[in-house]
C-alpha cells in the first residue's frame, strides 16, 4: 500500500516501490536492517536495540528498553554507511518478487526478446526478468540472433550459478499447445481438447484433438478457414510441419489416422505387448514410413504403440527392389536407354576408319573418357575427304541411308490397310481422269502430223517459186 507523499522521504519511498515493483513494508524493513548494520559497524553488537522508522518523515530512533539509544548525528552517518546495504536488500527483494510472479507463469507461453548469446546458451529478456534457454530446450532448425522477438514456454525456475534462474524453451510440446490456445478460441474455452502431442522440434509435429460437443469439428476448428489458424502457429515455429488428427478411442482407427497421409492400411493389434502390425499397399509404403522413418516414429509416440510396417509384397527393401525391376522392364519395353549407356555407345558407332590428314584429336576428361566431337566437325571432315578418296566414308553412307529412309513412303499400320468408302470413290475418279487424259493424248499426235505436212508442202512450194525465178534471170544474162 502506497504512503501519502507529504514529505520527500515518502515520495522517494513511493517512487522506489513503483519502479521496483515492491511493497513499502519491504523497503522499510530493508532500511531498518541497514541501520542496524551501520550501528554494529561503529558501536558493536546491537543487543535488544529496536529501530523506529517514521514512514512519512524518515526519522530514525534507536531504543533499548524504552530508552533512546540514538547516537548524536547517527542519521547522517547511517545514511552513508547503509547505502550499499539498502540497495542490496532492495535488489534481493525485487528478485524474489519477480521470481514469485513468474512462478505463477510456469507452464504458460510468454513473449521475449533475445538479449544475449553466450556460446550455446541464449539469454532472453522477458521484461522485468531474464530467462535462460539451454541447448536441450532450443529448436535445432532455428537460428537465433540478438533483438529477435519470439514466444517461449516457461519450463520452471531452477537454481543456477547466479542463484535462481527462469528456464524457457522453444522445443517443448507444451509450446505448441499454448500457441493453439492463443489462436483457437475453442481450445481456450475447453470446447476442443488437445489429447496428445508428438513433436520433433523444427521438423514435424502430430497433434491429436478431441471434442465431445455436438456440431464442433475439432480438426476444422484448429485448422481454421483456409488454414489461417494453423498457418499462424507454423509461422511462429519457423515453418514446422503440423499434422492435426482427430483423436479416437478405437486404437486401430487412431493408428490409421496417425499414419496419414498414407491410406488403405490394415492394422493388427497386440494389446498385451502394445504392438501393432500395419500392412500398407506398395504405393503407400513410403508415405506411411516417411522421411527417415519420421512419420511412423511420430505415430508411435502419438498412439503409444510400437508400430511395425510391411508392404503387401513384403518388407520395404523387397518392395523397393521390385519397383526398381519394374521400372527397368518398363524402360526396356519402351526402348528408353539411360544417358550413361548412350554416352558409351555413340562413340563406338561413329568410330570409322580415320581419314588421312583429318584425324580428330580425342580430348580426355578427368575420368579418362573421350568427349564426343561435334556434328558440324564430322560434316566438314566428310566434305573435305570426299574428293581425295574414291569410296565414301561410313558417316556419308549413314547420311545417305537416312535420306533414303526419309524419302521412302511410310506404310500405314495393319489396322488401316482396309480401304474406306471415300478412298474407293477417289480411286474411281482418278481412273476416269486417267482414261480421259489417255483419249486426249491419242488425238493430239494426228493433228500434230497434219500440221507438219501442211508446213512441209508450203515450204516445198516456196522453194519451187524461188528456183523458177532464178532460171530465167540466168538465161537473160
Amino acid at each position: 500500500m502506497a504512503i501519502q507523499a507529504r514529505t520527500e522521504f515518502a515520495s522517494a519511498l513511493n517512487q522506489v516501490c513503483s519502479e521496483r515493483g515492491l511493497e513499502p513494508e519491504v523497503v522499510l524493513d530493508s532500511i531498518k536492517q541497514a541501520i542496524l548494520a551501520a550501528y554494529r559497524k561503529d558501536y558493536g553488537e546491537p543487543d535488544d536495540i529496536v529501530v523506529d522508522l517514521n514512514a512519512e518523515t524518515g526519522e530514525v530512533k534507536l531504543s533499548k528498553a524504552k530508552k533512546n539509544m540514538t547516537p548524536p548525528g547517527f542519521g547522517r552517518i547511517a545514511a552513508q554507511t547503509a547505502k550499499q546495504v539498502i540497495l542490496q536488500r532492495i535488489r534481493e527483494a525485487e528478485k524474489n518478487a519477480i521470481l514469485s510472479e513468474y512462478s505463477s507463469k510456469v507452464g504458460t507461453v510468454v513473449s521475449g526478446l533475445v538479449q544475449r548469446i553466450s556460446g550455446p546458451i541464449v539469454t532472453v529478456n522477458l521484461g522485468k526478468a531474464e530467462g535462460i534457454m539451454p541447448p536441450p530446450e532450443q529448436s535445432h532448425n532455428e537460428k537465433y540472433f540478438v533483438n529477435q522477438r519470439l514466444k517461449f514456454f516457461v519450463v520452471g525456475i531452477k537454481e543456477g550459478n547466479r542463484g535462481e534462474e527462469i528456464i524457457v524453451s522453444r522445443s517443448a510440446p507444451e509450446l505448441l499447445e499454448g500457441l493453439f490456445k492463443q489462436e483457437v478460441p475453442e481450445i481456450a474455452q475447453n470446447n476442443v481438447q488437445v489429447k496428445v502431442i508428438a513433436r520433433e522440434a523444427g521438423s514435424r509435429t502430430k497433434i491429436a484433438v478431441f471434442s465431445d460437443q455436438m456440431g464442433v469439428d475439432p480438426v476444422g476448428s484448429c485448422v481454421g478457414q483456409k488454414g489461417v489458424r494453423v498457418q499462424a502457429v507454423i509461422n511462429e515455429l519457423g515453418d514446422e510441419k503440423i499434422d492435426v488428427i482427430a483423436f479416437q478411442d478405437d486404437a486401430m482407427e487412431f493408428i490409421k489416422s496417425a499414419l496419414s497421409p498414407a491410406k488403405d492400411l490394415q492394422v493388427k493389434l497386440d494389446e498385451k505387448n502394445k504392438t501393432a502390425l500395419v500392412t500398407a499397399p506398395d504405393d503407400q509404403l513410403s508415405l506411411a514410413i516417411g522421411k527417415e522413418g519420421q512419420n511412423v516414429r511420430l505415430a508411435a509416440k502419438l498412439t503409444g504403440y510400437k508400430i511395425d510396417i510391411r508392404g503387401k509384397s513384403g518388407t520395404p527393401k523387397e518392395v523397393e527392389e521390385k519397383e526398381k525391376k519394374a521400372q527397368e522392364e518398363a524402360k526396356k519395353a519402351l526402348g528408353v536407354v539411360d544417358e550413361d549407356a548412350k554416352v558409351t555407345k555413340e562413340p563406338q558407332q561413329k568410330a570409322g576408319p580415320p581419314l588421312e590428314g583429318n584425324e580428330p584429336k580425342a580430348k580426355k576428361t578427368q575420368k579418362g573418357t573421350t568427349e564426343k566431337t561435334s556434328a558440324v566437325g564430322d560434316q566438314q571432315n566428310a566434305t573435305t575427304a570426299a574428293p581425295s578418296s574414291d569410296k565414301p566414308s561410313d558417316d556419308s553412307q549413314a547420311l545417305n541411308d537416312d535420306k533414303k529412309k526419309a524419302a521412302e513412303p511410310i506404310e500405314p499400320p495393319k489396322e488401316d490397310k482396309e480401304p474406306l468408302i471415300a478412298d474407293i470413290e477417289e480411286k474411281r475418279a482418278e481412273e476416269e481422269a486417267e482414261k480421259v487424259a489417255s483419249q486426249i493424248g491419242q488425238k493430239t499426235p494426228t493433228t500434230q502430223s497434219t500440221e507438219k505436212k501442211a508446213e512441209d508442202t508450203e515450204s516445198v512450194a516456196d522453194s519451187k517459186k524461188t528456183v523458177s525465178s532464178v532460171v530465167p534471170n540466168e538465161q537473160n544474162e
